[in-house]
């Protein structure tokens, strides 16, 4: 089954990472975000890839093209134009397969999906962000797709606030304080699953949050898993730094 991941947004609320890389690019622990969510499907099963490509997608495709090298210790014989090569390493990526696509530098998240159309035969099929990491049971969230029958499928989270809530009494008496509870309500988090027919909901410059995700709610055709367990996206600075101490 295929995964469409979005790895073409410029990332400017992180520009002190992504004036040098690509946002999927930004390491955490060592490895880029990228690689990490890549790991989240391929520890469920979901194999294969494909990678919406634009703001500085020369860098991910060169990440992928050395892959094995950048990974590797290895001997080289002969530094001719046809060299023998020997790695001594081994990892848990060979049966990955990755579709790498340029899908334009200002496109937007819909247009993206929308122009790798021709690479997705699934039914259904993932969608993700390249900037987000959970802990999320990708089997049970595709079961849950499989059993309502509608056309898309986005996974929820319940945030947590960034400030500590006060409850305060009408005279002013503190009746609690909670440091950075979880808020009320829930949010996209970004891990959708989608059948053929949401195709018919794109085109080339749409956003996906709005008019489809919109028009597929007031049809009837979008349903939400809810995820109890961490998540979290890397959009700020302050992001990068937290998911790193973790």
């Amino acid at each position: 089954m295929k995964t469409v991941i979005l790895c073409g947004g410029l990332g400017t609320r992180l520009r002190q990472e992504t004036e040098f890389r690509p946002k999927p690019l930004v390491e955490i622990g060592g490895r880029p975000i990228l690689w990490h969510i890549m790991k989240i499907y391929a520890f469920h099963g979901c194999k294969g890839f494909v990678l919406c490509l634009g703001y500085k997608g020369e860098m991910i495709r060169q990440y992928f093209l050395n892959y094995q090298s950048m990974l590797s210790d290895f001997t080289i014989s002969g530094l001719g134009p046809n060299p023998s090569i020997i790695y001594h390493n081994t990892h848990d990526e060979h049966d990955l397969c990755v579709t790498l696509a340029d899908t334009g530098l200002e496109t937007n998240t819909g247009g993206r999906i929308k122009r790798v159309q021709k690479y997705i035969s699934d039914d259904p099929f993932m969608v993700t962000y390249g900037d987000g990491v959970a802990d999320i049971d990708i089997r049970r969230l595709l079961q849950f797709h499989r059993s309502h029958g509608k056309l898309a499928t986005l996974t929820t989270v319940r945030p947590v606030s960034r400030y500590g809530v006060i409850d305060i009494t009408p005279d002013g008496k503190v009746k609690q304080f909670r440091e950075k509870p979880y808020v009320d309500g829930w949010i996209n988090a970004g891990l959708f699953v989608f059948s053929q027919g949401v195709f018919d909901y794109l085109d080339e410059n749409c956003v996906l949050e709005r008019e489809p995700l919109e028009r597929l709610a007031r049809d009837g055709q979008l349903a939400a898993f809810r995820h109890e367990g961490f998540w979290y996206g890397m959009d700020t600075y302050r992001d990068f730094l937290y998911l790193n101490e973790l």
